[in-house]
């Protein structure tokens, strides 16, 4: 009769193991699945878009050629006269036909029209 009882007190235990390994399971997605959701969330909504922009800043950027009318962070505007290699611009700005050597990255926006 010992060995019955100690057979059916296996099968008894190895079935609630089962289940708390199930139950264990569903605990580790509850507890990560909103930190993974947050990430992807972070990734689609903040950092693609931001790369996106980058890229086309970038593009921008490199498609400037003698003659456009471009526009510094600073605010400001002239005809790009020079373009050296070192990525600096010569810019032609003002009435009084000025010249300001800028950097490339300091190029916020362009304008097509040529003079």
């Amino acid at each position: 009769m010992n060995l019955l009882s100690n057979l059916i007190f296996l099968t008894e235990s190895s079935g609630a193991s089962e289940a708390t390994a199930s139950q264990g399971w569903l605990s580790t997605l509850v507890t990560w699945g909103p930190v993974v959701l947050i990430v992807v969330l972070f990734y689609f909504l903040l950092i693609r878009p931001q790369k996106k922009q980058e890229k086309k800043t970038a593009e921008m950027r490199n498609s400037i050629v003698e003659g456009d009318i471009i526009t510094t962070i600073g605010g400001i505007t002239g005809t790009v006269r020079q373009i050296k290699d070192d990525d600096t611009y010569i810019i032609e700005t003002g009435a009084d036909k000025s010249k300001i050597a800028i950097k490339k990255w300091a190029i916020q926006s362009k304008d097509t029209i040529s003079n």
